[in-house]
């Protein structure tokens, strides 16, 4: 219950701040409306000049963009200080106009009250709108403790300010007919009132410069998306600043950028998408800071050229057009990055996204490494979603994908980005739309640039962990299954010729003493099986392990093999073959042994070499044919997998490829 009347009571609240805003804002609009229409009815020789003050706007723009933000969020003091600054605005147009009117009727007392209130109209929207907003601008707080006095000096140097003007001597002359005299003027600061004009104006514009340097110390400070949102306010009082400095004469652009302020703190508030600005204030800065430097660097080798070649003006022209030229590419790279590390930070830098990439890609084995690069991307980015498809659809690899990593949402329409590496596909990168924290198209471009190799290697690195896999699993099922095999010819074959032997020595003792010449039979018989079981047991002994390398050695069992019938054969052997390790001389043989029946078999080959090359640390079996080579669409078959898996088994490589002419079959076995 107590929930339910806190919740209405809330809301009431917030319906009750809704409806003040919007008649605060009404009122602005109305008295800014109905006070410029004033102005602009008065005789001419009455009428204000400039016809428009930055009062204008800000009784315009203020009031309803602070109503807008108060609908949304009520509890905004921003959005409120917009609403109370806009109607002092507001009060000092709709003053102004009627004390020129009342003057031009000759009510000159009238006149001057009303004076009073355009200076009290003013005094309001200077202490909130100059001196508060900026230093609360976009999140409704001040930046640290610190800035507390800051904001309590610039409210009280606008306070000072609104009492000088309002106790202000008259003075002896004006730019209207006559003089409009003050009712509360203080004669005694009649000498002073220059000076202290003069020194309140400074404060006053070294606070408004403070309020700009606070929104500069939250951008460096801030994340990203941080960044993105100070950028707006941080943007429009730069400008502001800037024609404000300048003076009166500058007032119709003041007035003008005026309006733009409150836009941009509603866009920095809401925070939604935050329209590009990075893009904006980007390319400003880059274009703005290559005319200037570049400018000037024209002008003053033009100049200092023209003192020191004065009779030779083509001359300085031409050194001045190659300095310029010299600077204006490092100063335009210079200026990217500046405002690259203004806008995102080092978070987004491609320097800072390739470094946290190798960091990623040397600390974890390559299936974890994925994910960990996929995490780097997406966040380096700032999309909603990346997915990493390893192998599969335009990848050398099967038909689905070898493994998968997402993060975050792709979207139904993401961008897909091909894994390359060293000119072979190994997959492809499916990015998301941008996310809230936005980098401009040429940034995002230069951060995938940078992602994508990182990205390959990892995604190259899998799909050699997942054959390497495949591998082992063949090479131990094959081992398996060669135990299997042994088992059975040991249980079947042999054990039972055994047993067979066994009963026959029994039964021919038994009928060596009673029958001798059926005892002869028997052992006739036995003397067969034992034959057969030699034999089988040589077939079993030949399987693990050829014999010809124990009894010639790997360069002549070799040898042996190139005898067979077929194309002739030469076999060259370069260092020691002879004291190999058992595992290379029978991985070495296999393969030589396979390299010269598939040539023999299918490459239609006149002649064949087989070379043994020992190192120091490896043995390299080559086999090369001048044969038909291989066919364009070729598939790997079980004779060329076997080849491969007995070198992987021992960590060496084994390439099959048609150098020219022919086949060549190189296989390299750590030693």
């Amino acid at each position: 219950m107590t929930d339910t009347l806190s919740a209405s009571r809330a809301g009431s609240d917030a319906g009750g701040a809704r409806w003040a805003a919007g008649a605060l804002a009404a009122l602005a609009v109305t008295l800014t409306v109905a006070g410029t229409v004033v102005q602009l009815s008065v005789p001419r020789e009455w009428a204000p000049w400039p016809p428009f003050v930055p009062d204008h706007a800000a009784g315009l723009a203020f009031p309803l963009t602070g109503a807008f933000l108060i609908r949304h969020r009520p509890r905004l003091r921003l959005a409120w200080l917009m609403c109370v600054g806009g109607l002092g605005s507001s009060v000092a147009v709709m003053a102004v106009g009627l004390q020129n009117a009342s003057a031009a009727g000759g009510d000159l007392e009238s006149a001057g009250w009303l004076r009073v209130a355009a200076v009290a109209g003013w005094t309001v929207a200077a202490c909130t709108l100059s001196a508060l907003l900026p230093l609360l601008s976009p999140d409704d707080r001040l930046p640290s403790r610190r800035w507390l006095p800051v904001a309590v000096l610039a409210v009280a140097v606008n306070l000072a300010e609104g009492v000088r003007g309002a106790v202000r001597p008259a003075p002896p002359t004006s730019r209207y007919p006559e003089v409009v005299p003050n009712p509360l003027a203080v004669e005694a600061l009649a000498p002073y009132n220059a000076s202290l004009q003069a020194g309140l104006t400074l404060v006053m514009n070294a606070c408004v410069v403070l309020g700009l340097l606070s929104l500069v110390g939250r951008m460096r400070r801030a994340a990203p998306a941080g960044r993105r949102q100070i950028a707006w306010p941080l943007s429009a009082f730069v400008v502001y600043t800037a024609f404000l400095l300048l003076g009166q004469d500058y007032w119709a652009l003041v007035t003008i950028w005026t309006a733009a302020i409150p836009v941009a703190i509603a866009f920095a508030v809401l925070r939604h998408r935050l329209y590009g600005i990075d893009t904006v204030i980007s390319r400003t800065v880059v274009a703005t800071g290559l005319i200037v430097t570049v400018g000037a660097v024209y002008f003053g080798v033009s100049a200092l050229a023209g003192l020191l070649l004065s009779d030779y003006d083509q001359l300085a022209g031409l050194a001045a057009t190659l300095a310029a030229g010299a600077l204006f590419q490092p100063l335009r790279a210079r200026l990217r990055r500046m405002t690259d590390a203004m806008l995102y930070g080092r978070h987004g830098r491609p320097e800072e996204l390739a470094r946290r990439l190798t960091i990623e890609v040397g600390a974890r084995e390559p299936a974890n490494a994925l994910a960990a690069v996929t995490s780097v991307v997406r966040d380096g980015l700032g999309v909603t979603g990346v997915v990493v498809e390893v192998g599969g659809a335009g990848a050398d690899g099967p038909a689905r994908p070898e493994m998968r990593v997402e993060l975050g949402v792709a979207g139904a329409e993401p961008r897909v980005v091909p894994l390359v590496w060293h000119g072979e596909p190994v997959g492809r990168m499916l990015i998301g739309p941008p996310g809230p924290r936005r980098f401009s198209a040429a940034y995002t471009e230069r951060l995938i640039g940078t992602a994508v190799p990182y990205v390959a290697d990892v995604a190259h690195a899998v799909l050699m962990a997942a054959d390497l896999q495949r591998s082992r699993e063949r090479i131990l099922t094959a081992r398996e299954e060669e135990r299997r095999r042994l088992r059975r010819d040991l249980h079947d074959g042999l054990g039972m010729a055994l047993t067979n032997m066994a009963m026959s020595l029994s039964i021919a003792r038994t009928n060596l003493r009673q029958a001798p010449s059926a005892a002869d039979a028997l052992l006739l018989d036995l003397r067969s099986g034992m034959d057969a079981v030699s034999q089988e047991v040589r077939e079993l002994v030949y399987g693990l392990r050829p014999p010809t390398l124990d009894d010639l050695g790997l360069a002549r069992a070799v040898r042996a093999l190139a005898a067979e019938p077929g194309p002739p054969v030469e076999v060259v052997a370069e260092g020691e073959t002879d004291a190999l390790p058992a595992a290379v001389e029978v991985a070495a043989y296999r393969i030589a042994q396979e390299a010269l029946t598939n040539a023999r078999k299918h490459a239609a080959a006149g002649h064949v070499t087989v070379t043994l090359a020992r190192s120091e640390r490896a043995l390299v079996v080559r086999v090369r044919d001048d044969g038909r080579g291989l066919p364009a669409a070729r598939r790997s078959g079980v004779g060329f997998a076997s080849m491969r898996e007995r070198a992987a088994e021992l960590g060496g490589t084994c390439l099959i490829t048609s150098p020219g002419t022919g086949t060549q079959v190189e296989a390299v076995l750590p030693l």
